[in-house]
Formats: C-alpha cells, sequence, structure tokens
C-alpha cells in the first residue's frame, strides 16, 4: 500500500501560539531565571574541551585503523566531535566560556582548527542573529525571503536558494560559512583587524595543514580524516540551524513589528536529538535559553530550559529531529507570508 504525500498547502497547517503580551520586555523573562545559570564553571568548561578533542583524536585513531565499510560511521563520529568543538566556540564568542576575553578569544580560535572558521567574524555576525532573532532586514543565520525578493534574483540565485532551502538543505551551513566569513574588508574599525587576523589565521592553518595531510597520507587522507567529517559537521549545523528557527508556526517579522521578547522566547525551538549527540553537541539542541541570554553557559542550559518551561511553558516552541519532521519543513518552509509565516515554492504569490 502506497503512503499518500500530504499537499504541500496540508503541511503548512499548524496551531498558532497564543502571542505574548507586547508589554513583557526580554527583562522580565530574565527575572525569572535562577541566578545560578549564569554562573561560569572553569571545570565544567574545560572539562568540554578536552572532552570533545579526546572524541576527536579517537575518531582520527579508529578512521586510521578501521576497515572501509566503518568509515562512515567514524565519519559521523568525527564530525560530531568536530561539532561540540563548534559549539565550545559558540560560548566563547559570547564570552560565557570564561570571564577573561583573551582566554574566550584564544580557545575559541584553537577549538575552531578542525572546522577551519574564522573566530571573530562568526562572533560578530553571530551577535547579530541573536539581537535581532527572526527580524526579516536584520537576521543574518536563517533569512526567510518574500516571493517578491525571491522573483527579483538571478536564476542561478534563485536555484540555489531553491535547493537549500529543500532538500539540500544540508549543505546551508557549509554556503554559510563560504560566503559571509571571509571577507574582512566589509567589517569596520577595530573588527576589521579582528576578523583580518581570525581569515588568516585560517587560511595560514590551511595552507600548513592540507598540504602536510596530503604529503602524509595522500588525497585520500584529506577526503577521509578532513573533508568527510567536516560535511557531517555542516550537515549538523544546517540542520540545527534549520530546526532552531523553522516550522510552519514560527514567525519572522519585519522591524517595524518585530519585539525582542516575543522573538527570542518564541521565535526560536527547543529540538531533542539523539542522546549521545546531544552530549557530544554540548546540549546545543536546549536553544531557547540560549536566545534568552547568551551568558548562560552550555552546562547550564538545561536548568535555564527546565525554569523557562515552568514560567512561560504556553509561549515556547518545540519541534522534532526526524526525517518526517525534516521533509515537513524542506517541503513548506521556503518564502515569507506575512499571515501564513511561510509559503511554499509551489504556491501561487
Amino acid at each position: 500500500m502506497k503512503t499518500a504525500i500530504a499537499h504541500p498547502s496540508e503541511l503548512l497547517q499548524a496551531d498558532k501560539k497564543i502571542g505574548l503580551d507586547p508589554n513583557i520586555r526580554l527583562r522580565d523573562i530574565l527575572n525569572t531565571l535562577p541566578k545560578e545559570v549564569f554562573i561560569k564553571h572553569p571545570l565544567k568548561a574545560w572539562t568540554g574541551v578536552i572532552t570533545n578533542l579526546i572524541l576527536v583524536g579517537l575518531g582520527w585513531w579508529g578512521t586510521a585503523h578501521a576497515p572501509w565499510y566503518l568509515l562512515p560511521l567514524l565519519w559521523l563520529f568525527t564530525g560530531s566531535a568536530f561539532t561540540g568543538l563548534f559549539v565550545l566556540a559558540h560560548d566563547c564568542g559570547h564570552r560565557s566560556f570564561s570571564n577573561r576575553i583573551w582566554i574566550n578569544n584564544l580557545v575559541g580560535h584553537l577549538v575552531l582548527i578542525p572546522c577551519i572558521y574564522p573566530f571573530h567574524s562568526w562572533r560578530i555576525q553571530h551577535d547579530i542573529h541573536h539581537k535581532y532573532t527572526n527580524c526579516l532586514e536584520i537576521d543574518n543565520a536563517w533569512k526567510a525571503y518574500s516571493r517578491e525578493e525571491y522573483n527579483s534574483f538571478h536564476p542561478i540565485e534563485k536555484w540555489a536558494y531553491r535547493a537549500l532551502r529543500g532538500k539540500f538543505w544540508w549543505l546551508a551551513s557549509a554556503v554559510h560559512w563560504a560566503k559571509l566569513h571571509f571577507q574582512w574588508w566589509t567589517f569596520a574599525g577595530k573588527q576589521r583587524g579582528q576578523v583580518r587576523f581570525s581569515v588568516l589565521f585560517v587560511l595560514a592553518q590551511m595552507a600548513i595543514g592540507f598540504p602536510l595531510l596530503i604529503a602524509t597520507t595522500g588525497w585520500w587522507g584529506l577526503v577521509n580524516y578532513w573533508l568527510m567529517p567536516w560535511l557531517v559537521f555542516h550537515f549538523w549545523m544546517s540542520t540545527i540551524t534549520l530546526l532552531h528557527h523553522t516550522k510552519p508556526d514560527i514567525p519572522f517579522k519585519p522591524q517595524s513589528q518585530w519585539n525582542e521578547a516575543e522573538a527570542q522566547l518564541m521565535g526560536t525551538a527547543h529540538c531533542q536529538y539523539p542522546r549521545w549527540f546531544e552530549w557530544m553537541a554540548h546540549d546545543i539542541n536546549v536553544h531557547v535559553p540560549h536566545h534568552i541570554s547568551t551568558a548562560i553557559p552550555w552546562y547550564n542550559l538545561r536548568r535555564a530550559n527546565a525554569s523557562l518551561e515552568e514560567n512561560w511553558g504556553e509561549y515556547m516552541t518545540t519541534n522534532e529531529f526526524s526525517l518526517s519532521s525534516l521533509w515537513k519543513i524542506t517541503s513548506v518552509c521556503h518564502l515569507y507570508d506575512e499571515d501564513k509565516c511561510y509559503q511554499p515554492f509551489t504556491q501561487k504569490g
């Protein structure tokens, strides 16, 4: 018996949440959180770093010794460990890893080496996403374009947008990395110097590390030890971002209607992943408290989330990591619609 696939218009149907009182400010939500969730614990922070470095090392060791048919599992393991390193850099970027800025900067640069990610350019641009989550004109992480904007694109841009908002969503993070994070000349003042340093640091890693890896392990070594885990890392980053910020009932708002408290509490979703991945990726899936305050370290996110659910649970959104959820989102959540939040490419404007 064949299973009927729902029409995109049916997939878009979703229960609308009650809106947040516009008089409520983000500070009001913050005041309901236990003060303990903002306390940094250096031992927990550094344990996370050591753990993920060990996991990456184990992944590479296994890759060197395992038979060929186990390599996909080891790429998954190592790429997931890369993701955990990125989450630690994420805390460094938000200054929730350490009270000392230089430690945040140093650790942030070092743990991103396997990901070849420029730390300062990511940090600065990611702060924009957190300050203006789901604001149509400003948010730079997962922008929803209107049909009018989409129709103005070059045909190649339309093709790329359809692919990255459709079944090739898993490449969106890699495109975001390449497009936004290496152009230091687009920054100004002190930030330009910081970003230039991060970009040159990454380019130096590639100029030294890649030839060395090829010389010692061959071109297959570059693919085996780095490229495939790196693609797994970007699969996770693409999927995490998609499921955190995209659902048929999660709205994007123009700046004139955008409300900070509503956007941070209701514009991002909690998502449950396999427990092994949540452990390796330091609970980045527990995302709503992180948007309420970036000062909450990763190891306090679950406690903060429990408090938010107790006090603001009726406004919070959950998502699901599953093939059906990914199929639904990539089938319908394509273009901004003022009334329905999203419309699919197939719907006539």
